[in-house]
């Protein structure tokens, strides 16, 4: 939630075009405040240095007059910006803050601020907004409703939450075009990554993989690339520009909880204008969606997300520290006895080893009930979950 009157300054990090620009403009607008906007995220900022900021707020206050409020777009474009920043804070500059990197709060800005921030971190649409911005009711009734809510859900396990694409008839080219410059601007130019085809060939990979957990040993042999700390190296950029997200499985041993990681798209619209389609790839799809609405809902929460895996497989481990709060499987379609009993079978094995009772399955389906081996399992429709 971001804070008018506060000292601290207001940061919203998130993937580029997820509408980080849009919530502070309308933010401070709607407060009604005085503002200047300064945005770094144009190649002819791009090559200032800090010293030279001073000329940057100069002509700010020349061409928006007296202001309290600085909005400032993706400075982390600018070497050193942090210190700008931080001297502004000290002169009681109400400052927001937007990035399309999560090292600008994880390394530099943390750094400095030594706490003295509120961070926001954005996804693209939830399903509920999605349909609130195409005019779709969500708790209407009548049976045309429910078939516009139907289509809007089909298009957005498809296309995904970025705001621009609800009005993009090729929106695949728009993500296309996304993709590179998040690969381009967000990650070869910020990190000198001198292998350009072999950070390529991972992020489309990832897209293509997603949901799964990465073998670096073989994406090593596949891609040609000489060390898997390259690879780890180049996921964890496509980590920081929020192309990817990763989820790590839990274990009651810390170590353990650090070895796996499974990694999911910040959008499934990627997967789509990219990945090469399979068979299986809507139920990832579906997967990815509640992963990336667990993280929006975590904000108010306080909760932790893990994944689990040993001779059966839980998507989603929900817990507070080492206790297990909740356990989610995602399955599409569970109209065929022997996957509603895969489904079923893990949720109760996973109950006795992790000691959890609120036991979750999220389908298309109707939401119900169902008793197994003296356990409660919700199954919820998407739908309702959402």
């Amino acid at each position: 939630m971001l804070q008018l009157e506060s000292p601290l300054t207001q940061i919203v990090i998130g993937v580029r075009r997820s509408g980080k620009s849009t919530l502070c403009h309308k933010f401070l607008k709607q407060n009604g405040v005085n503002y200047a906007y300064i945005n770094f995220d144009d190649e002819r900022l791009g090559v200032l240095k800090a010293n030279e900021l001073d000329q940057v707020l100069e002509t700010a206050y020349y061409v928006y007059g007296e202001f309290n409020y600085l909005f400032l777009d993706e400075p982390q474009n600018v070497f050193g910006w942090h210190l700008f920043v931080n001297r502004l804070l000290r002169q009681g500059v109400y400052l927001f803050v937007t990035g399309s990197n999560a090292k600008l709060l994880s390394g530099e800005l943390a750094t400095h601020l030594t706490g003295r921030y509120n961070q926001v971190e954005l996804f693209p649409l939830s399903f509920r907004e999605y349909l609130e911005l195409k005019g779709i009711r969500m708790d209407a009734p009548l049976t045309r409703d429910r078939a516009f809510r139907q289509k809007g859900f089909d298009e957005y396990l498809e296309k995904g939450g970025l705001p621009e694409l609800l009005n993009l008839p090729s929106w695949k080219n728009y993500v296309a075009s996304l993709f590179r410059s998040i690969i381009e601007r967000d990650i070869i130019q910020r990190f000198k990554i001198r292998n350009k085809q072999a950070l390529l060939d991972i992020g489309m990979y990832a897209v293509s993989n997603f949901a799964r957990e990465f073998n670096f040993k073989k994406l090593e042999n596949q891609l040609g690339v000489t060390s898997d700390n390259t690879i780890k190296n180049y996921i964890s950029h496509l980590e920081q520009a929020y192309l990817l997200i990763g989820l790590n499985k839990f274990s009651f041993k810390t170590s353990e909880r650090l070895r796996n990681r499974k990694y999911y798209l910040v959008d499934t619209a990627f997967a789509s204008a990219l990945g090469s389609l399979t068979g299986d790839e809507a139920g990832w799809r579906l997967e990815n969606i509640v992963f990336i609405e667990l993280l929006r809902r975590r904000y108010e929460s306080q909760y932790d997300i893990h994944y689990f895996k040993s001779h059966f497989e839980i998507d989603f481990v929900v817990s507070s520290g080492f206790r297990v709060i909740e356990l989610i499987q995602v399955c599409l379609d569970i109209s065929s006895v022997k996957t509603l009993n895969r489904e079923i079978r893990a949720l109760v094995n996973g109950s006795k080893l992790l000691k959890c009772d609120k036991l979750t399955l999220i389908t298309l389906g109707y939401s119900q009930k169902i008793e197994a081996d003296d356990k409660t399992i919700s199954i919820v429709s998407v739908f309702d979950w959402l």
